[in-house]
C-alpha cells in the first residue's frame, strides 16, 4: 500500500534542519550532559496561577466543544491588545483563535494560496516556513536577506522576485527567527510598497513581538494601505512561556476569518475550552507580565554578547529581539553543519546550524538563549574556545 504524496511533497527533498536537535535528545535520553541550545523553549515553566486558571477552568465544566473561532472574551482581549499595541482598531470578529503559531501558519496559507500559486517567504527563516506553502500545493521561493546587511529583507529583491514568480504571498517575521533581526520601519515601509504594487497578500509572524530589545517592533498591519491586505500571527508560547498549551490567533480581514472559521471547522473544531480560558486569564496579567517572562532573554542576548566579544573564529550579530543570537563561524572555514556535528561530538554543546534556516545563513550557528544564566556562560566559553581551536 503506498501512501498520498502530499506529506513528502510538503517536507521537500534533503534534511530538514532537526538532525542536530534529535540526536541531542538521543544523548541526553542516554544520560550524557549535553547543553541543549538547540531549540527556542523558554526554559522557565508556564506561570502556576496560569496553570490553577486552566485546572479551574476546566473542573467547572468548560471541557466541551468550544466556539469554532474561539471564545468571545479571548478575542475581544486579543483584539484589545493588538488594538493597544499596534494603534490598529480591532474588533472580535477580526480575530480567530488557533492550536498555536505553528497551526496559523499552516491555516493562513490554507486559505490564501492556491495550488500552484508562489509563496514568497525571507531567508533565513523558521524551518516549516516552506513546508506551509508546500502543504497549500503552492510554489516557494526565498529571498535572501544577507548577513551584511543585518539581516534586513532587500525590497528591491523581493519586487523582483514577486514580479517574476507572479507571487501571491508574503511571511515574513520580525522579530526574527533565527537572526534576532527586528526590521526598521524603513524595511517594513518598503516591504508594504511591494505588497500593494504587487498585490500581495502579507502573512507576519508576530510571535515574539514582546521580545524587543533595541528599536521599536511594528506590526506592518498599521501602515497606510496594508490592513485590509496583512495576515497578522500571534502565540502565547513566547511571550506567557505557554508552548505546550499550543494556543495561538491570527488577525486578519473578516473575509478571511470566514474562510479560516471554514477550515477550522473541517480541521481542528475549535480549541478546548478550559485553555482558552487560561488564555484569556494570562492575557489579563497585562504587559509587565510579559516584560517578566521576556527579561532573561534580554539579560542573556547580552551575555552572549559579551562571552563571545572579540573572537576571531565568529563574529555575534547583535541580535535586535527574540531569544536567539546568530554567531557567524565563516572564519573557521567550516560549514555551520559540519561544525555544530563536531561542536555537539566532542563538547557535547548542541546548537542549530545555520543550514536549518536557508542558504542566506550558511557558515552561521543559532543560539537558543534557553539555559540559566550560570549554564549559559559555560556553554558559550566553551563555544568560544572550540571555536579558536579550529582556525589551526
Amino acid at each position: 500500500m503506498q501512501l498520498a504524496q502530499r506529506v513528502a511533497h510538503m517536507t521537500g527533498d534533503g534534511p530538514d534542519g532537526w538532525e542536530i536537535l534529535f540526536r541531542a535528545r538521543e544523548m541526553i535520553a542516554a544520560g550524557e550532559a549535553v547543553l541543549n541550545l538547540t531549540i527556542g523553549e523558554p526554559d522557565i515553566k508556564t506561570a502556576p496561577e496560569i496553570l490553577e486558571a486552566m485546572h479551574q477552568s476546566a473542573m467547572a465544566g468548560a471541557t466541551g466543544y468550544s466556539g469554532i473561532q474561539g471564545i468571545e472574551p479571548l478575542r475581544a482581549e486579543i483584539a484589545a491588545r493588538v488594538t493597544a499595541r499596534t494603534g490598529v482598531p480591532t474588533s472580535p470578529a477580526q480575530v480567530i483563535v488557533t492550536p498555536g503559531g505553528q497551526a496559523g501558519l499552516y491555516a493562513a496559507h490554507q486559505v490564501l494560496l492556491d495550488a500552484g500559486q508562489t509563496g514568497l517567504c525571507i531567508d533565513p527563516h523558521y524551518p516549516t516556513y516552506p513546508g506551509t506553502i508546500r502543504a497549500a500545493g503552492g510554489l516557494v521561493r526565498a529571498v535572501p536577506a544577507a548577513a551584511e546587511a543585518g539581516f534586513q529583507p532587500d525590497p528591491a529583491a523581493l519586487a523582483r522576485a514577486a514580479r517574476e514568480s507572479g507571487a501571491r504571498t508574503l511571511l515574513i517575521n520580525s522579530p526574527n527567527n533565527p537572526t534576532g533581526a527586528l526590521y526598521s520601519r524603513e524595511t517594513l515601509e518598503a516591504i508594504a510598497e511591494v505588497c500593494i504594487a504587487q498585490d500581495l497578500w502579507l502573512i507576519s509572524d508576530e510571535v515574539y513581538d514582546t521580545q524587543v530589545w533595541e528599536g521599536t517592533h511594528i506590526s506592518p498591519r498599521a501602515l497606510p494601505g496594508m490592513a485590509e491586505r496583512t495576515v497578522v500571527l500571534g502565540s502565547l508560547s513566547k511571550s506567557h512561556a505557554m508552548t505546550g498549551s499550543r494556543i495561538g490567533w491570527i488577525v486578519a480581514p473578516e473575509p478571511v476569518i470566514a474562510a479560516l472559521h471554514a477550515l477550522n471547522i473541517n480541521t481542528t473544531y475549535g480549541l478546548p475550552g478550559f485553555i482558552q480560558e487560561a488564555a484569556l486569564f494570562a492575557l489579563r496579567q497585562g504587559p509587565a507580565f510579559e516584560a517578566q517572562v521576556a527579561e532573561p532573554f534580554h539579560r542573556r542576548r547580552d551575555l552572549a554578547c559579551r562571552v563571545l566579544a572579540n573572537n576571531p573564529a565568529l563574529r555575534v550579530s547583535s541580535a535586535s529581539g527574540a531569544m536567539y543570537v546568530m554567531a557567524d563561524i565563516r572564519a573557521t572555514g567550516m560549514s555551520g553543519e559540519a561544525f555544530a556535528r563536531k561542536l555537539l561530538a566532542e563538547e557535547k554543546i548542541a546548537l542549530m546550524p545555520g543550514e536549518s534556516f536557508g542558504a542566506s545563513s550558511a557558515g552561521h550557528l543559532r543560539i537558543a538563549l534557553t539555559l540559566a544564566d550560570d549554564q549559559l556562560e559555560i556553554a558559550l566559553t566553551r563555544l568560544a574556545d572550540f571555536a579558536r581551536r579550529q582556525l589551526g
